[in-house]
């Protein structure tokens, strides 16, 4: 196994790494909030939030040689479903044609009061 990270995604806030390459080269990215990596603050709103969620996610993919269309799987977590059409069209913007297989959940609380957090597993 191979730990990744890049300075140019929010550095983990607990004890955990950013993505871990696997020996059978399945990249597993730890969840990502839409944190500013420069200044570790959130951005303002769950469009910001959603867009510098999936930015953060591709520096940490390219880090490891990978790209959005390596990713086979993703978790995405929302503090208030009201907000999933606006998720989704993001969603739907950022990975086009590629359709990965996804969950969905409203969940009571993320870390430091995320609007949205998601989690991906990318194969090569």
């Amino acid at each position: 196994m191979k730990v990744i990270n890049t300075v140019k995604a929010p550095k983990a806030i607990g004890p955990y790494s950013q993505a871990i390459l696997t020996n059978d080269n399945f990249l597993y990215v730890s969840g990502q909030l839409g944190l500013n990596p420069q200044t570790m603050i959130l951005e303002d709103n769950i469009e910001l939030q959603t867009r510098r969620v999936f930015e953060n996610i591709d520096e940490i993919l390219k880090e490891a040689n990978f790209d959005r269309n390596d990713i086979i799987k993703t978790m995405v977590l929302i503090d208030n479903m009201a907000d999933f059409d606006v998720i989704n069209q993001i969603y739907g913007e950022y990975f086009g044609n590629h359709k990965p297989a996804r969950s969905a959940f409203e969940v009571s609380k993320l870390p430091k009061n995320g609007l949205i957090e998601i989690e991906v597993i990318a194969k090569k």
